[in-house]
């Protein structure tokens, strides 16, 4: 196990991190809305170490996050083995409007999961990086 944190939790680094976000289809993003703390799950999608997920017009999740700083959790766990992991991505959203941009994101196969249209997709881009894993405490058995 490498680096543990207070709760003896090994601390992961950035590219482990990024290597569990690849794996995992849904994160949680936490944002402010009206001026108290706001929780969603999402579907979402990495390009590069930015945070991809798309959103409806005039939706809650649309316009809180336009230009705020928010955070992205994903994590995964292991009920039998009492293991698992959890990544939290600190940042700006941003929507992304230039048409191009936009264009080259649909080839990322993010097909939202929630009905209705999703025409409008958001970056997230991280300004801290920080995950933790629990190692497996006991086999299946």
């Amino acid at each position: 196990m490498g680096d543990a944190d207070s709760a003896g939790l090994e601390r992961l680094d950035r590219s482990t991190c990024y290597a569990l976000l690849a794996g995992v289809p849904i994160g949680r993003i936490v944002f402010t809305e009206g001026a108290l703390p706001a929780i969603q799950p999402v579907n979402f999608v990495l390009d590069g170490d930015d945070v991809i997920i798309r959103t409806g017009m005039g939706s809650k999740l649309a316009a809180a996050t336009r230009s705020a700083v928010v955070a992205f959790e994903a994590d995964q766990y292991d009920e039998d083995a009492l293991a698992g992991w959890s990544v939290v991505l600190i940042g700006r959203a941003e929507a992304v409007s230039d048409e191009t941009e936009r264009r080259e994101l649909a080839t990322l196969g993010l097909t939202p999961w929630a009905p209705g249209e999703r025409p409008h997709y958001i970056r997230i881009v991280p300004e801290i990086v920080r995950g933790r894993r629990l190692p497996p405490q006991r086999t299946r058995g």
